[in-house]
């Protein structure tokens, strides 16, 4: 690697506070008979807050991240490929979804599913077997949280696929703060009332036009603690 590059990843590292895992093997290695015992057990089915911990590659953040920032001020949509490990969902790929929405939403239809299964289809056929672990757009120059249209997504997504994971990155603030603007989140069933109420207004700003959409659906979903490695 050129010294230029060297610098440059070293200072994309620093700046996302990106851990460097010894082990990353182990994490990111796709075990799918462990996989199966996890998904028999189904823990979060009786724990709305089970997940708490979101871990993400360097490589599907990379993508996530270049995918955004081509919507320009359009929302852009693509699906998260891992693995769950205990209470951590681990982003290990992503794939962009041929949609693009407006300024303000993005959805998929049923294209864009039958897309994504082929895609998940043809990868285990070249022995790539992650699950299909949930969905990442984009929210251009107005932050990473969930709107009303998200809501609904996701929990149609937990409901008939979970575990399901959201996540939502903002290339404008991205570009201009020079770090990654992104949040990953969970949805709580319906009728769950959580114990603490959301403080996602509190670090971050949220543009007038869109407080409304925020403030209405801000105690529907939760934050995970995202943790961004890459192997050393």
């Amino acid at each position: 690697m050129a010294d230029e590059e060297a610098a440059a990843l070293a200072k994309f590292e620093d700046a996302n506070d990106i851990a460097v895992v010894d082990d990353a093997d182990q994490v990111y290695a796709y075990d799918a008979d462990k996989q199966r015992e996890e998904m028999r057990a189904e823990p979060w089915l009786s724990n709305p807050s089970y997940f708490t911990k979101v871990r993400i590659s360097a490589v599907a953040l990379i993508k996530m991240v270049t995918h955004a920032k081509t919507g320009g001020r359009l929302e852009v949509m693509g699906i998260l490929q891992g693995k769950v490990d205990g209470d951590t969902l681990i982003v290990m790929d992503a794939f962009a979804l041929p949609v693009q929405g407006t300024e303000t939403r993005v959805n998929a239809g049923q294209a864009e599913y039958a897309f994504m299964v082929q895609y998940a289809d043809l990868g285990s056929k070249i022995g790539r077997y992650e699950n299909v672990l949930g969905w990442y757009h984009s929210h251009p120059g107005y932050g990473c949280w969930l709107s009303g249209i998200d809501v609904a997504t996701q929990l149609m997504n937990q409901q008939h696929q979970d575990p399901w994971l959201a996540i939502v990155v903002d290339p404008v603030r991205t570009q201009v703060a020079g770090k990654v603007e992104l949040g990953a989140f969970r949805c709580y069933p319906k009728g769950h009332e959580p114990s603490k109420t959301s403080d996602a207004s509190e670090y971050q700003s949220i543009p007038l036009d869109k407080i409304e959409d925020f403030g209405v659906h801000a105690n529907s979903y939760y934050p995970g603690g995202v943790v961004l490695s890459v192997q050393p």
